[in-house]
């Protein structure tokens, strides 16, 4: 960015205050340089503005466009020479020369500090004499980064809260939340100390089975600081989940006389501890044999028909899976629909975590597998006895048909003419003995 210029007027002996004592020699040079002060002609002075982190070097450079040897000088905010063309003035040694021509004058500022921001002055002794400046601006990233967790432990369905602090940066920084790969959205706060900003930004979050172990990522955007981050791995408890599997006969039908291998394999946060074979709404055979997470029937019979259940337990709720078992006949040769895995986990009541949700959960004496052979025959049986009805109803009413009719107009069928109809219609309507009516 070029700096901006500002005219000043001539400088001449006479005009000049008396000098302090600790800036003789700099107010000496000047007026040295005023009386050789030639015209400006076509020079022009160049810089551009600097911005650097706190710490690190700051370069100022003072460019002569049409340079006809003017005396350049660099000035502190506080208007004080730092450089007179090779010479530096001031005492502060962070000051170093970098360069010096007729045509620049380039200094360094090692270990720049927050205190070191302002104007810096370029100074092209001419006829008027040329100013412009530069600023430093000095960025100061964040000092500490920190996640802050609601509870180390959440359970399955719960809404946490974390928070991410950034302190003492300059300018404020801005703070996006990650979980896993995805980005989430925040709520952000900016306090300001002095000439420093704390943000902290606030997150709440639903944890499920699927966060345990993924990790939650502050990350800082700061024009001082690149891929500054920090990151909480949560850890969700959750109820177990069950699955059933078929051990043997690995494919095809359990028929009369086989064996039957069941496993059921578990897993939850924390490890259920409480895992349990049961027959559904029977008692369980007595030759069926547990072993461990395994259900061993040795020789199946049509007895053994019915819903096997695996159910298990933690800390945090129930959940099971069940097998419906069909016995066929040693002759079977295809297999129903019906027969297999019925996923019907269920939520059991939670000790001390409250309601939590789960896409497979059930309740307690939930929907019962029932045989669709079964179904099927007796919608086939209320079919056929609805239709043997209609036919029955139809047949009867067709025999009880009859016709109906009155002899209210007796007579007027046997009229010559009209006029006789009508009389002998009207003689008809006046006789009570005649307006009877018949059904045959």
């Amino acid at each position: 960015m070029a700096g901006r210029s500002e005219p000043r007027a001539s400088a001449s002996a006479a005009a000049a205050p008396a000098p302090a004592p600790g800036l003789l020699p700099p107010l000496l040079l000047l007026l040295c340089a005023a009386a050789l002060i030639p015209r400006g002609g076509g020079q022009n002075l160049v810089t551009e503005d600097v911005t650097v982190v706190e710490g690190d070097v700051a370069t100022i450079s003072c460019r002569v466009k049409n340079s006809d040897d003017s005396v350049i000088q660099l000035l502190n905010p506080n208007r004080q020479t730092i450089y007179f063309r090779d010479f530096r003035p001031l005492k502060d040694s962070r000051f170093q020369l970098v360069n010096f021509s007729n045509s620049e004058l380039r200094v360094s500022l090692t270990n720049v500090s927050v205190s070191d921001e302002g104007r810096y002055f370029c100074q092209l002794y001419t006829d008027p004499p040329q100013e412009i400046y530069t600023t430093i601006t000095v960025l100061v990233p964040p000092r500490n980064l920190i996640i802050d967790i609601q509870k180390e432990i959440a359970v399955e369905g719960e809404e946490i809260e974390l928070n991410c602090t950034a302190m003492a940066s300059r300018p404020a920084t801005t703070i996006r939340w990650f979980k896993g790969n995805k980005e989430l959205r925040g709520k952000s706060e900016v306090e300001q100390w002095s000439d420093m900003y704390t943000v902290t930004s606030q997150l709440l979050l639903r944890v499920g089975r699927e966060d345990d172990g993924v990790p939650v990522i502050c990350l800082v955007d700061h024009p001082a600081v690149k891929d500054l981050q920090t990151q909480r791995y949560l850890e969700v408890m959750y109820k177990p989940e069950v699955r059933v599997s078929k051990n043997y006969p690995v494919q095809g039908l359990t028929r009369e006389g086989e064996p039957l291998e069941l496993s059921c394999s578990v897993f939850g946060k924390p490890q259920p501890t409480d895992m349990r074979w049961l027959r559904v709404d029977d008692e369980m055979p007595q030759h069926v044999v547990l072993s461990g997470t395994n259900l061993l029937i040795s020789n199946l019979n049509k007895t053994d028909n019915g819903t096997y259940r695996c159910e298990a337990s933690n800390v945090v709720g129930k959940s099971y899976e069940d097998y419906m078992l069909f016995v066929y006949d040693t002759t079977a040769t295809t297999e129903p629909a019906v027969h297999g895995f019925t996923q019907l986990p269920n939520s059991a009541e939670e000790l001390d975590y409250g309601d939590l949700s789960d896409s497979r959960a059930g309740e307690e004496g939930s929907i019962r597998t029932v045989d669709h052979a079964v179904i099927g025959g007796v919608v086939a049986v209320v079919v056929f006895a609805m239709l043997c009805l209609l036919i029955i109803l139809g047949r009867y009413f067709a025999r009880h048909k009859g016709t109906y009719f009155t002899h209210e107009a007796k007579g007027a069928d046997d009229a010559a003419d009209a006029d006789t109809a009508i009389i002998n219609a009207e003689g008809g309507q006046n006789n009570s003995e005649e307006k009877k009516e018949y059904f045959i």
